[in-house]
């Protein structure tokens, strides 16, 4: 058995994918994680006291794992949802009555819910233990723009079952864009953006508008929110989750208990 496995290690096949070896020392090890695609986004090493539960809470892998099962269970529900006035709130019914594959969208909902839980969490621990100082400053900032991504992956997703609870929620929440500075048509320093009697940012073009692709919540707000919620909001997400891995490891791995 043992030659059986040697062989196949000695093959050109298997040196091709694994160009190292066994982790059968130090050096070896340390090749094998910073010559893998997956794996050289980790640290080689790191503290024994910066990995135990009670410090880290593991709620950075959690965030990570619920956003991968979030982003396979999205793709399936995007086989039966139709972004569409007329289709959409039906679409939801049968994945709850018809699909075979309707849990996915209890299965997405809740995990939404749960990620936007686990990365609050996630944050409360970093500001707790002092993981924001220096030299970890701008990996702290890079995890703050990845919970405002959490939260508008939350507040898109809301809108796309098309009920009345989610047009009157996206209807209060977009209603706050108004009061975006200089962005907003009622915000601080819409007042100052004028030409004469002439406002350059007013209802009918300021964000509120941009975001609802109208004046109010309709097929527009459904779509756009739909194209956020399912390309450029997981997109962005997904490149700063690498780039956040990436920082960990370029920091020196977990920071310490203080």
């Amino acid at each position: 058995m043992a030659k059986w496995t040697d062989k196949i290690a000695k093959s050109q096949v298997w040196k091709s994918v694994f160009r190292h070896g066994y982790p059968s020392s130090d050096r070896n090890r340390s090749l094998i994680v910073l010559s893998n695609v997956f794996l050289h986004l980790h640290p080689v090493k790191t503290r024994t006291s910066g990995i135990r539960l009670s410090y880290t809470w593991c709620m950075g892998g959690i965030s990570f794992f619920l956003f991968l099962a979030l982003t396979v269970t999205g793709v399936l529900l995007m086989f039966y949802y139709r972004p569409t006035v007329e289709y959409a709130y039906n679409d939801i019914i049968a994945l709850r009555e018809h699909v075979p594959l309707g849990i996915m969208r209890e299965l997405h909902r809740w995990g939404a819910h749960a990620m936007v839980i686990a990365v609050w969490l996630h944050m409360y621990r970093v500001f707790l233990t002092g993981s924001y100082k220096p030299p970890r400053e701008f990996n702290w900032n890079v995890g703050v723009i990845l919970l405002v991504l959490t939260l508008l992956l939350s507040f898109t997703g809301y809108l796309l079952p098309w009920d009345q609870l989610a047009m009157w929620a996206i209807t209060v929440g977009s209603n706050m864009a108004r009061a975006t500075p200089f962005l907003g048509s009622e915000g601080p320093g819409a007042a100052f953006l004028s030409l004469g009697d002439i406002k350059l940012v007013h209802a009918g073009d300021d964000v509120r508008f941009a975001l609802l692709g109208g004046r109010f919540v309709g097929a527009g707000a459904l779509l756009r929110f739909y194209v956020l919620h399912c390309v450029f909001i997981p997109l962005a997400a997904a490149f700063l989750i690498a780039i956040h891995f990436w920082r960990v490891r370029k920091d020196g791995g977990i920071s310490g208990p203080l």
